[in-house]
């Protein structure tokens, strides 16, 4: 692994332990020639996703931009980064597990919309606004009332 100070090619890997409920591996390193340290993740990766953009165009699948675009949509909400975390495995498994090499930007924010209702909200509602498009209010106002049915139903469903 090449040091990201000095560029050396020979780093030295100090610790390793198991990351993301046993799905990667979490390395610290250290470089003999500058002395810096720094962490690398060790992921499985069944297949190389690409995702087709609306406009057609193909583009590799990035785990880290899905990571990101969560943890926008969550910031300063007091979720706990571990469970954006988890989500986002749970999304990318699903997509490498679901047999096709290219997935769609709209089936990848149906999985995001669904990892984020069960995890906050307020970060749903944000997602959606961009996901969706917003132009209006009125658009608010009908993603909240997606939200409310599905408490009044789940609240039912417990009497």
């Amino acid at each position: 692994m090449r040091c990201p100070y000095c560029q050396s090619e020979d780093t030295q890997v100090k610790d390793s332990r198991p990351a993301e409920d046993g799905a990667a591996i979490r390395r610290r390193r250290v470089c003999p020639d500058c002395g810096g340290r720094f962490t690398t993740f060790e992921r499985v990766q069944l297949r190389d996703l690409v995702v087709v953009k609306k406009s057609g165009r193909k583009v590799p699948f990035s785990r880290d931009k899905l990571l990101r675009s969560m943890e926008i949509a969550c910031r300063k909400r007091n979720v706990d980064p571990d469970r954006i975390d988890r989500a986002v495995t749970g999304i990318v498994r699903q997509l490498e597990s679901s047999g096709e090499t290219e997935v769609t930007t709209g089936e990848i924010g149906r999985l995001v919309m669904e990892a984020l209702k069960a995890l906050d909200d307020v970060a749903y509602v944000r997602f959606a606004s961009v996901y969706r498009n917003f132009r209006e209010a009125k658009d608010f106002h009908d993603v909240l009332g997606e939200l409310k049915g599905e408490d009044e139903e789940e609240h039912h469903a417990e009497r």
